[in-house]
């Protein structure tokens, strides 16, 4: 409530939590940076296959591309032959393609950015996307990645959320990321944008080393909900939510086939519980709650 209205807010009422996209004036709008590469940051193609779930949802244009001779080697990422609707092979190159969306109903406006870790050049390439951003007027910048970690199939996937731009992470109350070792692109990218002064964030998913085969759609759909909450956009995914339960089976099925993998997955399962049950309060509960019910409201009709 505002307090030039006179009214007084109950000091036992916690505070509504900040949203990542702050409000603009009227016929303005918001323009939102989604970056994933498939490659090192991309364990099980989660990251691009979820951007690439969004960018089919909301109907993305490709706008631009990034010359692949520039940042390729063709002898590590090489190009492949398919088929096309008409039966003529065609060579798809190793390349960055840039898309834009609306978000619908909303004022948001979205900046897909699909394609391969490059192999050459990184600094020029990151700058080549800030510069694609500065003529796009984006606001945010998201990136989107997949990790392999010693995490159960059964569990919720557990998608961490961190950033280097200390205004952000104190009004969000995000994390600085603790991480010390080899980077890809995705970290390049970030810290390039830091500098540019966009403020940035990134997201990762973790998906279990021992099923890290593509695709993988239960660690794809964790970060679908993770960029549903960033943007409180509601996101039609009870396709995708079907292929994960399918998926989930299906290692199920395996695991039980493997003695030694089925103990391996109690195990961390286990562990996981474990690590999980002092947040298993009433509150964190009923917070996930009010979550859930909130995507279901925006779902129906």
């Amino acid at each position: 409530m505002n307090s030039f209205d006179g009214d007084t807010v109950d000091p036992g009422t916690p505070p509504e939590p900040e949203r990542l996209l702050q409000p603009v004036e009227d016929g303005a709008r918001i323009t939102v940076m989604l970056a994933a590469f498939e490659g090192w940051n991309d364990a099980g193609e989660a990251a691009s296959d979820a951007l690439r779930y969004l960018n089919k949802l909301w109907d993305g244009k490709k706008i631009a591309t990034i010359d692949a001779d520039e940042y390729y080697d063709f002898q590590f990422t090489r190009p492949t032959v398919r088929r096309n609707a008409a039966g003529q092979r065609k060579i798809k190159w190793p390349s960055t393609r840039i898309y834009k969306a609306t978000a619908p109903g909303t004022n948001v406006d979205v900046i897909f950015v699909q394609g391969t870790e490059p192999s050459y050049k990184w600094r020029a390439y990151t700058a080549e996307l800030l510069v694609q951003a500065e003529a796009l007027n984006v606001d945010y910048v998201i990136l989107v990645g997949a990790l392999l970690a010693d995490v159960p199939h059964s569990r919720p996937i557990p998608v961490s959320t961190s950033t280097d731009d200390a205004a952000l992470r104190e009004r969000m109350n995000f994390e600085a990321s603790q991480y010390e070792g080899p980077v890809g692109i995705v970290g390049v990218l970030a810290e390039v944008a830091l500098l540019a002064g966009l403020p940035s964030m990134s997201l990762w998913a973790a998906v279990p080393h021992y099923v890290a085969q593509a695709p993988s759609p239960k660690a794809q759909l964790a970060l679908l909900h993770r960029i549903e909450e960033l943007l409180q956009v509601p996101l039609d995914t009870a396709e995708l939510a079907e292929e994960a339960e399918a998926w989930e089976r299906g290692v199920d099925e395996l695991a039980t086939e493997d003695p030694e993998i089925a103990a391996y997955v109690r195990q961390l399962e286990e562990a996981k519980d474990t690590v999980d049950l002092p947040e298993a309060s009433g509150e964190s509960i009923a917070r996930e709650f009010e979550r859930y019910l909130k995507r279901r409201g925006k779902e129906k009709p």
